[in-house]
């Protein structure tokens, strides 16, 4: 019997050129991403490797347990340019955004208007793992009436919307896009996140893709993407990433 390999793309086969990755963690010491400059330098020399020379990554802003400032982000976003000048590094577009949690600190930071934005005014925003808030729909209202376009990372890892599908349907006709995580589609998260991330895909309710990457590791199983099925789902809005070029 013989057994046929899976035919697998290279990334940078597989995102066009002008693509831009709009959620990731490469910044130094400053959330749960990249531990140190060096580290960061080899995260974005593996991301041009895959083609992508365009990155807003997006450290944490949460509460206490991560306290990210404009100031302390655009900080650490000079380091790392420096460095990648320092090493003849050239080709790589880096800017820096913020992945905000929808908290009590971030509602203060949004009534002062004092976020950071992916470009314009698209914000990245995410929920708690545990439960959404309660008053979800009012705070995507308030985000809209105080200027910004609010992005939601990662929709399919949210597991209490698994089986309440028409929650992220409400979601969308309140206004929010919805970010995919590429690290889903290769079952890092599970089997679960994997299935909804394809439906959602499938019903054509993502907007815009991230890869979320964090460390090596999530590079690693990034190589996995390229297969024909999520090459098939991902083509049509793979460019929609282009208007986050700056």
């Amino acid at each position: 019997m013989l057994f046929f390999k899976k035919k697998i793309i290279p990334l940078n086969k597989l995102f066009p050129e002008g693509f831009v990755d709009i959620h990731s963690h490469l910044l130094p010491e400053i959330d749960d991403g990249s531990k140190n400059i060096e580290e960061s330098i080899r995260l974005i020399k593996n991301f041009r490797s895959f083609g992508i020379k365009n990155i807003t990554t997006t450290p944490h802003i949460l509460g206490s347990f991560w306290p990210n400032t404009p100031e302390i982000i655009n900080e650490k976003l000079d380091l790392v340019r420096k460095e990648l000048i320092h090493q003849n590094i050239t080709d790589i577009q880096l800017n820096a955004a913020a992945e905000y949690m929808l908290d009590e600190k971030f509602m203060r930071l949004l009534y002062d208007k004092n976020l950071l934005t992916l470009k314009d005014n698209y914000i990245l925003i995410e929920l708690s793992y545990i439960n959404p808030p309660e008053n979800i729909f009012n705070i995507i209202f308030d985000i809209q009436a105080n200027g910004y376009k609010p992005i939601l990372a990662h929709p399919e890892r949210y597991l209490f919307y698994h089986y309440k599908f028409e929650k992220y349907k409400k979601l969308k006709d309140a206004g929010c896009y919805f970010q995919l995580n590429l690290l889903s589609l290769v079952g890092y998260y599970g089997s679960e996140v994997n299935k909804t991330a394809i439906q959602l895909l499938k019903n054509n309710l993502i907007d815009f893709l991230g890869s979320d990457v964090h460390n090596h590791s999530h590079l690693q199983h990034l190589n996995r993407l390229g297969s024909s099925k999520n090459v098939s789902l991902l083509k049509p809005i793979l460019e929609n990433n282009f208007i986050f070029k700056k």
